[in-house]
């Protein structure tokens, strides 16, 4: 373990007048940061703060938690669980936040990041940041009406320039958000190109709010990289902690596996979404899950191949206790193909 990067993360942070215990974040993944793979990695432990899936704000004033396949959650969870918003209406957002306030969640998220075809069609996500005018009307719609922190996730934009990242930056920091987190690739690059991290550094020279550097964190030597080229506040790490889902732990506590850590993991995963989603659901989750947990594999696609065959949750755990009889080849950095999904 790298003692200085750990001392480094574990260095307390308030927001809005709220401590977070160290600087390493769960990022917001749609159909990955659910709820019951937020109660796996609460087994392991070693985070500051977990974000939520992306929620629509306009199901959210009406959405019952119990029923939501994403705006849901464990009580134990909300003093350290920021909700993530989508949407393209000020006042719309405004009273999904004030809903997420009221349930007690640490803060709010504001989508202006995900590029996904689907979402930008409705001018949310990374679209708005089209229309910087629109996004920081936003975040000043959502200020006026919460006190709880209040985060922006957002890209570099639609063309790889820095400094347009910047100004928005400074737009979303004079409009009322607490804290920022920034993917620095444009929005119509999904990961054909890597990040460019230096671009954290821009916007971190530009607002006196915290930033938090996200985009292609695999291990150790990536984190220590990225704070200390960029200086940014903190680190919110997405694909890497699917895969492993004990790394905050490993990073901020010391926390050392053993080999049966995969099975376990693997196991664990399919009880919990057992637990919180109807079978059909359960199953197209545990797959989704599957392809960046076969990434920590040299033959990671056989793997995921193995893992997946089936379509119940008892015909999946079989094929963990077949897969991991003898434990597969481990890489030290992911496999790219399967993370590049």
């Amino acid at each position: 373990m790298n003692e200085e990067l750990t001392k480094h993360l574990n260095k307390t942070l308030v927001i809005r007048g709220r401590e977070i215990r160290n600087r390493l974040f769960l990022a917001p993944m749609s159909g990955l940061g659910h709820i019951a793979f937020r109660e796996l990695l609460e087994s392991y432990g070693g985070y500051g703060l977990l974000f939520s899936e992306m929620c629509s704000a306009r199901a959210v004033p009406q959405e019952n938690r119990h029923v939501s396949p994403v705006f849901s959650w464990r009580d134990q969870e909300l003093d350290r669980l920021v909700c993530q918003l989508f949407g393209s209406d000020p006042d719309t957002m405004a009273r999904a936040a004030m809903r997420v306030e009221q349930e007690g969640f640490y803060g709010v998220d504001l989508n202006f990041g995900c590029s996904v075809a689907a979402i930008c069609k409705k001018n949310c996500g990374a679209a708005l940041l089209r229309d910087p005018k629109l996004a920081a009307g936003i975040v000043s719609a959502v200020r006026e009406k919460i006190s709880i922190p209040l985060f922006v996730k957002f890209r570099t934009g639609w063309k790889d320039d820095p400094e347009y990242a910047a100004d928005l930056s400074k737009r979303f920091e004079d409009a009322g958000a607490d804290a920022l987190t920034f993917h620095p690739r444009v929005a119509p690059d999904r990961r054909s190109r890597p990040p460019k991290w230096e671009y954290i550094g821009r916007v971190k020279d530009r607002v006196s709010i915290p930033v938090f550097g996200n985009g292609n964190i695999f291990d150790e030597e990536d984190c220590r990289m990225m704070l200390e080229k960029t200086n940014c506040d903190g680190i919110a790490i997405g694909r890497i902690a699917i895969a492993r889902p004990w790394i905050f732990s490993m990073w901020t506590e010391g926390f050392s596996p053993d080999q049966n850590i995969f099975k376990d993991v693997a196991l664990q995963m399919s009880l919990l979404l057992e637990k919180y989603y109807n079978p059909e659901r359960a199953v197209k989750r545990f797959k989704k899950f599957a392809i960046y947990f076969a990434a920590n594999f040299r033959f990671g696609h056989s793997i995921y191949s193995k893992l997946c065959k089936g379509e119940t949750m008892p015909e999946i755990r079989d094929n963990i206790q077949a897969v991991f009889q003898t434990v597969p080849e481990v890489v030290e950095r992911p496999n790219m193909n399967l993370f590049t999904n």
